[in-house]
């Protein structure tokens, strides 16, 4: 049986409560704007006042904006909306475009990522459910942007690095931006009602999740050249990099899976719901420690382990997926899993003192020494993400 009642709503509200409760009002930076990502999962203490990575900003902007869509303290409306007005009024370039990095209020790496703009799609989007007025607009503009400098019409899908002057910096592309990119669409339609949206989600997810891992060994790679060719070699040297290992990784199958049933919210395919099960099984077959628990970071082609640490960010994206299979399929198995996961999660990875998770345990489930590091893009969006989704998915 769960330590506590995980599957309910007034648990999942009271998680994300705790969660926010953590970063504010400390994450507020009152003296550059926008936010102050580098707390210490142990403790709370700030490690960095100035590093303002876009994804850590637009995040903030996402966890603020849903804890007021659940009925939250009146200053989470607040603080989504100060994130919003320091992403259009400081992060913002001038020619529309968003800079990687910050340092204080300039501008420290100024590469254009489809990665870091599909996180500020993301965080307007639900910034403007939540009712913040500026983001509104800012949502199409976006889109807009990602569109014009991204997107590949002859591949269907986009491009990942740019310079400041929008020119590419590198031939590689990969599924993870082209995998929140989808994410970002989403909740885009979601919040404006835009089919257009809806529609360049669903064609992101046919390309990965259906045509090129058909293409490779059934799942989504990670790894590819610029004509979307698999690169089965790309940093086969560093299979344990932090953002482009070598490998599968379960919790991106764990992510497509919860991507792909909310996309079938929307379009009546069965391959949707059929791909997410195939994914999620393949993450539990091959990711997840039948000796220690959690999910390792990633295995090799023949699903052997190469990574056995466990990073926090693959079980929240685990009971995500686990609740929409099992809304979707009405399989208690997928319940058993949930409840498998947060179990997990409660007793190794969330600071029960603090509220937070902890960034990454070793493989038999102690806090990692380096979880503290500068800049972080640590903000918890994965698991307050993850009860928010539950609780849409299962009202």
């Amino acid at each position: 049986m769960p330590t506590r009642p995980f599957r309910t709503e007034r648990w999942l509200t009271g998680h994300v409560r705790d969660i926010l409760d953590f970063y504010y009002p400390t994450c507020i930076d009152d003296e550059h704007g926008g936010y102050i990502a580098q707390l210490s999962d142990r403790d709370g203490h700030v490690y960095d006042d100035r590093s303002k990575l876009l994804v850590a900003t637009a995040r903030f902007v996402f966890n603020f904006s849903a804890g007021t869509l659940l009925d939250g303290p009146e200053w989470c409306h607040d603080a989504a909306a100060h994130g919003v007005d320091f992403l259009l009024d400081v992060h913002r370039a001038e020619d529309g475009g968003y800079p990687w990095l910050l340092s204080g209020r300039g501008v420290a790496d100024d590469a254009r990522t489809c990665y870091g703009h599909a996180f500020v799609l993301l965080g307007l989007s639900m910034a403007a459910r939540a009712g913040v007025e500026r983001a509104r607009p800012a949502v199409d503009e976006t889109a807009a942007l990602i569109d014009e400098h991204f997107w590949e019409d002859e591949y269907g899908l986009c491009k990942g690095k740019l310079d400041a002057e929008w020119a590419e910096t590198e031939a590689y592309r990969g599924q993870n931006a082209n995998m929140h990119a989808c994410e970002a669409l989403i909740a885009a339609h979601e919040t404006t009602g835009e089919a257009r949206y809806l529609d360049r989600a669903y064609t992101i997810a046919d390309r990965l999740a259906r045509e090129l891992a058909d293409e490779g060994d059934g799942l989504v790679w990670e790894h590819y050249d610029a004509d979307w060719t698999h690169d089965w070699t790309y940093n086969r040297d560093q299979p344990t990099h932090l953002f482009r290992p070598w490998g599968y990784q379960p919790g991106h199958l764990l992510e497509w899976t919860k991507l792909l049933l909310q996309l079938a919210d929307y379009r009546e395919e069965a391959w949707l719901v059929e791909r997410g099960e195939h994914f999620f099984e393949a993450a539990v077959e091959y990711g997840w420690d039948d000796d220690h628990g959690g999910f390792v970071y990633n295995v090799d082609r023949d699903g052997a382990v190469i990574s056995a640490g466990k990073y926090y960010w693959p079980l929240a994206e685990g009971v995500a997926a686990a609740a929409r299979l099992a809304e979707a399929t009405g399989d208690d198995r997928y319940w058993e899993w949930y409840d498998r996961i947060w179990e997990y999660a409660w007793e190794h990875v969330v600071n029960r003192d603090h509220g937070t998770w902890y960034f990454k345990l070793t493989p038999d489930n102690r806090v990692h020494d380096d979880i503290d590091a500068s800049p972080s893009v640590k903000t918890d969006y994965h698991p307050l993400g993850a009860c928010y989704d539950v609780i849409q998915a299962t009202r």
